[in-house]
């Protein structure tokens, strides 16, 4: 898609589908719109649902809401550092945000759904696939809003006003039946990855609703229904062509755009769409904004040494003074440390350095990291003077898919030596390591395997916006965060940077926002809020 430029004209047609009016009605009250009788409303209207997916502001500052960054301010993201510290409610701009957007999204989606059959010149089978891939969108948004909030409102056609103030809230469970009949349906009719022409590559894919049915199943705890799908991927070309792709860091370059391993990407284009949310995460000096994504010294902490240990395992190797020595090859792709070499956009490679007194990227200069690290993964050299980057986003990759099927055959007690290399061994071969600790099967307990299986999925998915998920899906939230974040070591002490709370009695779901609660009588509140 990024070849015919579709995008150049969503930011007017997107404001018209898919205007809040929260001033005359609830977020998923639909727009009155006249435009299908023109050839072209079909394909602008679609582009407008694909451009209405994710914003890329959640897709970075998820982090911060999660135990492996940390916001240093009050403002950016929607909020993020208030809801990481517990102090949030309907009001706060990411809560009331994340369900006015996705249910616009919905809007958006049903108008298109409603109207195509006005639209002349489509063809049965374009139309049919154009449909396809809106069902898939407006699923998504469910998928998102269900995660959060937990029961929404299921609006599945066109609404008028006074309908809209007295939809109740949908059950969760019927919620997500809906949506994962919509993938069971639209599943047959989208295309492999590899069937799209050059121009139409980004659309979504038949692979794309396989892998985000086993994601939705992997948060829901279905583990046989993981393993199946995800099987579907992994055992045959008949449902896409996906791959490792061979260089991890390189996955997330604008060299390597539709790689072998991206299942679903978010689609910008430099100039006419870009995200511009790097110049909150790469070091002070090229980013030139207060770091609002500054990794955490727990994440850091987590990734295993080169002999497969963990840095507090017996027999590890780890030097304390020398924390960056040894270690998985991810972090360095990851995360800038105190002596990373770094090249910023005119090509200069330089070394950061964070400790105080060390110059533009130090801890102690305005606006710089407040943990001493910095976000490399998602660095786009290729981004404007002003850090405009139209690098694709990727929402699902072929590694996932591979570590959501470690977890589920795990979790079903059936890991063994040929699971593993299918999966655990592949992503750290991948990586660089190469020694017998890190890649063969270790004959551990199955809560053993759990750790080592989760740690890998952390280490191989950090910054890319799934660990909140992860940890919310796991019920360890209300441990890892609760306490102190931790940046690093400096005179003998690591620099504690933020208090976290986290309220099991109510903060696995979000409250839904205020407005929706003023204006309709029918939607009740998540409990304790």
């Amino acid at each position: 898609m990024k070849q015919i430029q579709i995008f150049i004209t969503i930011a007017a047609w997107y404001a018209v589908l898919s205007c809040s009016k929260l001033d005359v009605g609830p977020s998923y009250q639909e727009s009155d719109l006249t435009f299908w009788n023109n050839p072209a409303s079909a394909s602008n209207a679609l582009n407008a649902c694909y451009a209405g997916m994710y914003p890329s502001e959640y897709f970075f500052f998820n982090e911060d809401l999660s135990d492996n960054a940390f916001c240093v301010s009050a403002v950016n993201g929607g909020q993020v550092r208030n809801i990481a510290q517990g102090n949030y409610d309907g009001t706060t701009t990411r809560v009331a945000g994340e369900w006015a957007f996705h249910f616009g999204g919905i809007r958006t989606c049903n108008n298109l759904l409603a109207n195509i059959d006005k639209v002349p010149g489509v063809s049965a089978e374009q139309k049919s696939r154009m449909m396809a891939e809106a069902r898939f969108i407006r699923a998504f948004h469910y998928f998102q809003l269900f995660t959060w909030y937990g029961d929404v409102p299921l609006i599945t056609s066109e609404i008028g006003l006074s309908e809209s103030y007295t939809i109740p809230r949908t059950p969760k469970t019927q919620v997500v039946e809906f949506v994962m009949n919509e993938l069971d349906d639209i599943q047959s009719i989208l295309p492999v990855n590899t069937a799209y022409p050059a121009s139409d590559r980004g659309r979504i894919t038949k692979g794309a609703a396989i892998a985000l049915k086993a994601r939705i199943q992997l948060y829901e705890g279905n583990w046989e229904n993981v393993i199946g799908n995800c099987e579907l991927l992994m055992n045959s070309n008949a449902h896409g062509t996906y791959a490792l792709f061979p260089d991890y860091g390189g996955i997330f370059t604008a060299a390597n755009e539709y790689n072998s391993e991206v299942i679903l990407d978010l689609q910008y284009i430099p100039v006419n769409r870009t995200h511009s949310e790097q110049r909150f995460f790469i070091p002070r000096t090229e980013g030139q904004l207060i770091c609002g994504i500054a990794p955490s010294q727990e994440l850091v902490d987590s990734y295993i040494m080169l002999n497969g240990k963990a840095i507090d395992e017996a027999g590890s190797g780890y030097d304390e003074d020398n924390p960056y020595t040894g270690r998985d090859p991810r972090l360095d792709a990851t995360i800038v440390y105190h002596g990373s070499s770094f090249t910023g956009k005119n090509g200069t490679t330089y070394v950061v350095n964070t400790l105080p007194g060390t110059g533009d990227n130090s801890i102690d200069h305005a606006d710089a990291t407040t943990t001493g690290y910095y976000v490399r993964k998602y660095y786009d050299r290729t981004a404007d003077a002003a850090n405009n980057s139209g690098l694709n986003l990727i929402l699902i990759r072929y590694a996932d898919v591979l570590l959501m099927y470690a977890e589920a055959v795990n979790e079903l007690g059936n890991m063994n030596a040929d699971i593993w290399n299918k999966t655990i061994r592949q992503l750290r071969t991948r990586a660089g390591f190469t020694a017998a600790g890190a890649l063969d099967f270790p004959a551990l307990s199955q809560a053993s395997l759990r750790e080592i299986i989760r740690r890998e999925r952390r280490s191989e998915l950090a910054m890319e916006g799934t660990r909140i998920f992860d940890i919310r899906r796991w019920r360890t939230a209300e441990t890892v965060l609760n306490g102190t974040m931790h940046g690093f070591k400096v005179n003998g002490a690591y620099l504690e940077v933020d208090r976290r709370v986290f309220d099991a009695s109510k903060h696995y779901l979000w409250p839904v926002p205020q407005t929706e609660v003023n204006l309709n009588k029918n939607i009740k509140q998540n409990p304790n809020w």
